[in-house]
């Protein structure tokens, strides 16, 4: 089983490469964009087959170590 964990700052922490990536958008002609949150996505394969262990499994693994769970927030998605 494959899963996905989307990874993103929670609202109200600073984001300065998302704060950069919009200035530079603006630098490239892109305007309109108001603003940009940059976050991160890490794949896993699985050898655990049933939906329920995999997402605890995951969820575990994020507490402990894929997220910073002060600031960050994440979703996983099962595939």
């Amino acid at each position: 089983m494959k899963a996905r964990v989307h990874i993103m700052l929670k609202t109200g922490v600073l984001d300065p490469q998302g704060e950069a990536v919009r200035h530079a958008l603006g630098s490239l002609g892109f305007e309109g964009v108001d603003a940009v949150r940059q976050g991160k996505v890490i794949e896993l394969d699985l050898a655990e087959a049933d939906p329920a262990k995999a997402q605890a499994e995951v969820t575990a693994m994020c507490d402990a170590l894929l997220a910073n769970t002060v600031i960050e927030s994440y979703a996983v998605e099962l595939l």
